[in-house]
């Protein structure tokens, strides 16, 4: 178990890595498609051989930004190469981050649903009769006659 345990902390590690030196060699890439990148997360498969490099985009358009990444990988993985220190480099694969974007429509949808819920218990609230105080609302099952 303990094989499985470091291999997995070793992957962590390479993982990590790789998004910090993508990071800074995608700041230096001069492609005018490319926006605003972040790398958000970076995973490698068990055998090193290929990397699904997660991206987001906080200006520009993300279809753009992707392709341009993608048409780069090549230069960044000779980039990887000379920073990194294991034996084979992953070959990098690309894919935009929908995370944010679903979290901010789950956001959007507990907010309309928050607002609805409001509307209408105060839509309840104005459309009950008002009783006497201190007198059980009319078919109340504990009044007995």
């Amino acid at each position: 178990m303990r094989d499985k345990k470091a291999s997995s902390t070793r992957s962590h590690r390479i993982a990590d890595q790789i998004r910090r030196d993508l990071s800074e060699l995608i700041r230096a890439l001069k492609d005018p498609r490319l926006g605003m990148v972040t790398i958000s997360q970076v995973e490698v498969s068990p055998d090193y051989a290929h990397a699904k490099v997660f991206f987001t985009v906080l200006v520009g358009d993300a279809d753009d930004s992707g392709k341009a990444l993608n048409e780069a990988a090549g230069f960044l993985r000779n980039g990887l190469f000379k920073r990194l220190q294991i034996h084979t480099v992953p070959t990098l694969h690309f894919v935009f981050d929908r995370t944010t974007e679903r979290a901010a429509e789950l956001s959007a949808l507990i907010a309309r649903a928050n607002a609805t819920r409001a509307a209408d218990d105060e839509g309840d609230a104005l459309a009950a009769p008002a009783s006497p105080a201190g007198a059980p609302p009319t078919g109340d099952p504990r009044v007995q006659d």
